[in-house]
C-alpha cells in the first residue's frame, strides 16, 4: 500500500521516521514531496528507497493514503489544486486541528481522516488523535488505526474536545520542557551546581518519572505522596508552587483556544462556512 506525505516540514519529517523506523511503511511505499523540494531530497539521502516527486498531482497518482502535513491556510488551495484528481478510493489525512473532517470532505471527493501527531511519536510513543469522517469506511479506519498503531497509542476523540486533546498530548512536550528548563536554570542560578549537572540529573529524573507512571508502580496522586513526606524538605517546594502556580495553566489553555479559535475563523472564511 502506498503512502504519500505532501509537507516534509516537523511534523512531517516525524512521521516519515516513525514510519520507517517501526516498519509501518516500507521506504519503497513511501511518496514524498515539499514546496522547497531540496528538504524532500535531504530525507531521501538517510532513505535512499524512499519516493521524491515533484507535485501534489504525483503524490495523487502514486498512492492511496495521502498524509497533508503542511500549515493549516495552505490546506484548503491544496485541497482545490488536487480535487480534480482524487479518486474516490484514496483517503486524504490531515494532522492540523483547526481544520474539522467536515471541512475537508465538503472539497474531495474521497474518504478524509484528521491524524494529529506528537512529537512523541518520532520515538514510537505518545498519542496519535484520530478524527474519522462521516463516509470514511470501516477498511480506512482499520488501515490508519494499525498504521498510527506501530509508531504512537491512537485515540479516537470527537470533534469538540480537538484542541484541549492536542494541546495535552501534541504541545504537552514542549510546555513541559519549558518548566523543566525553568527549574533547571534556577538550580544553576541559585546554587554551585553547573549546568550540565542539573541537567543531566532533570533529565534523568524525567524519564524515571514517566517509567514509574508507565509502568503503573504509582499514579500521579500516590506518586507525589511518596515523595512528600509530611513536613519534610519536599513539602516546603510543595507550598511554594500551591502559592505561585495559581491559575497558569488555566491561562496557557485560554491562550491557546483563543489562538485556535482565530485560525478556526480564517480557514472558515476560506471553506464559506
Amino acid at each position: 500500500m502506498n503512502v504519500g506525505i505532501i509537507g516534509t516540514g516537523n511534523m512531517g519529517k516525524i512521521l516519515i521516521e516513525a514510519f520507517i523506523k517501526s516498519s509501518a511503511i516500507k521506504e519503497q511505499n513511501l511518496y514524498i514531496m515539499n514546496r522547497t523540494k531540496e528538504k524532500a531530497e535531504q530525507i531521501q539521502k538517510e532513505y535512499p528507497n524512499i519516493h521524491v516527486v515533484d507535485t501534489a498531482k504525483d503524490i495523487v497518482n502514486y498512492t492511496q493514503y495521502i498524509f497533508i502535513c503542511i500549515k493549516p491556510l495552505d490546506i484548503y488551495p491544496l485541497l482545490r489544486e488536487i480535487e480534480p484528481f482524487l479518486r474516490q478510493e484514496q483517503c486524504i489525512i490531515s494532522i492540523t486541528s483547526p481544520i474539522s473532517v467536515k471541512q475537508l470532505e465538503s472539497i474531495v471527493p474521497c474518504t478524509v481522516v484528521r491524524v494529529i501527531p506528537s512529537i512523541n511519536n518520532r520515538v514510537l510513543y505518545g498519542n496519535t488523535l484520530l478524527t474519522f469522517g462521516e463516509k470514511c469506511p470501516i477498511h480506512h479506519q482499520h488501515f490508519i488505526e494499525q498504521l498510527m498503531s506501530k509508531i504512537s497509542t491512537p485515540v479516537t476523540i470527537e470533534e469538540n474536545i480537538t484542541r484541549i486533546a492536542s494541546d495535552i498530548t501534541s504541545c504537552g512536550p514542549a510546555f513541559f520542557t519549558f518548566l523543566l528548563r525553568r527549574f533547571i536554570d534556577a538550580a544553576v542560578s541559585e546554587t554551585e551546581i553547573s549546568k550540565e549537572q542539573a541537567t543531566l540529573l532533570a533529565t534523568k529524573m524525567i524519564i524515571g518519572l514517566g517509567q514509574l507512571i508507565e509502568q503503573e508502580v504509582y499514579t500521579l496522586e500516590t506518586l507525589q505522596e511518596k515523595v512528600c513526606v509530611k513536613g519534610g524538605i519536599t513539602g516546603e517546594g510543595i507550598k511554594v508552587l500551591e502559592e505561585e502556580i495559581g491559575d497558569l495553566f488555566h491561562h496557557v489553555i485560554q491562550q491557546t483556544h483563543a489562538k485556535f479559535q482565530q485560525e478556526k475563523e480564517k480557514i472558515n472564511e476560506q471553506f464559506c462556512l
